[in-house]
């Protein structure tokens, strides 16, 4: 897969070569906020995880990380790169899934940092495709990867991010997208009624609203309502502890309506963006279903779209199975801005 995707350097500097000071990268969700000191090209130190809700501002993580003796060790951070899930449009950010809001200029002032660049954490992680390796995917299904094709990204979380490259020359153009909020588009009569016990409590039923966390967790209510059984809240790790082990008939059902619909997600996608170089799931649900999502009906609905199935078919999909991949997307994006 690699060897037939257009070169992205990550940076100017030459292999190997440290930089001049250590570079902060960070990949900011929902729920966690993951930190990392680059020293040189794909070269990460201090790997720390802080949970959004411990600290009141964004501002707040990136000083509580900085003070960790291990990463003020480094010495004094002249720049930084944040992948964040939300829209990032000018220089006032406000989360979506979390309370958050800042100014990306007046946290860099405060900080003492020369640069802060924040991006879309699903344009920062379409950033990284090019650089994952054989040993950071796992194909599902079949299906091969047509050189110079786009790519198509979605990953289901606290949201679901989608995002693409588009093949410009010798490098990539990414997506600024948030294609998770497209109106969600049932195939079945079980997904219609999932969808109409939705509307009881949201006007508008997005495709985040099913593949997400709190997805999860609607889909469990809804089944349960359907069903005809008594309510039994339960948080979505429950849902997909009970159903991988096993335990419960309808988490196990739950589990296999969110493949499916992710499927169809994905095949939409997809035919959207025409990305035969392949579609990547990323996000942090899937990459810990592990065998039962490759054994599920993912990749079955992923091809089942009438006269385009032959099409889909082709179309390899994968899912990123590397710890922190978005670092490679913001080093890369960080890289360019600095060489600039």
């Amino acid at each position: 897969m690699t060897a037939s995707l257009p070169a992205e350097p990550v940076s100017s500097v030459a292999p190997h070569a440290s930089f001049a000071s250590a570079r902060l990268l960070a990949d900011v969700g929902g729920t966690n906020a993951r930190f990392a000191l680059e020293l040189a090209p794909g070269s990460l130190e201090a790997v720390r995880v802080l949970a959004c809700g411990d600290h009141a501002s964004f501002a707040d993580a990136m000083r509580a990380y900085l003070a960790l003796p291990e990463v003020a060790a480094f010495g004094k951070v002249a720049h930084a790169a944040v992948a964040i899930a939300n829209p990032v449009d000018g220089d006032q950010i406000r989360m979506t899934n979390h309370h958050w809001q800042f100014s990306i200029e007046a946290v860099r002032r405060e900080l003492g940092l020369e640069t802060l660049l924040v991006v879309n954490d699903f344009y920062a992680l379409a950033r990284s495709l090019p650089h994952l390796q054989d040993g950071d995917k796992a194909q599902v299904g079949g299906g091969a990867p047509r050189a110079g094709a786009p790519l198509g990204l979605l990953g289901a979380g606290t949201g679901l991010g989608v995002s693409g490259l588009i093949p410009a020359g010798d490098s990539w153009i990414a997506l600024n997208s948030e294609g998770g909020h497209v109106s969600f588009a049932p195939v079945n009569e079980l997904e219609i009624a999932v969808l109409q016990y939705a509307w009881r409590e949201f006007d508008h039923v997005s495709a985040e609203r099913f593949l997400s966390g709190a997805g999860v967790e609607l889909m469990h209510r809804a089944l349960t309502h359907i069903h005809g059984r008594a309510p039994e809240p339960l948080t979505a790790p429950e849902i997909s502890r009970r159903a991988l082990a096993g335990e419960c008939a309808l988490s196990n059902q739950v589990l296999d309506m969110f493949c499916g619909m992710l499927g169809c997600a994905a095949g939409n996608l997809a035919v959207t963006l025409g990305a035969q170089g392949g579609i990547y799931i990323g996000g942090g649900i899937v990459p810990r279903l592990g065998e039962r999502f490759a054994q599920s009906c993912f990749r079955s609905r992923f091809e089942h779209k009438g006269r385009f199935a032959s099409y889909l078919a082709q179309v390899p999909t994968y899912v990123i199975t590397a710890e922190y991949p978005a670092f490679l997307g913001v080093s890369a994006v960080l890289a360019n801005k600095l060489s600039a």
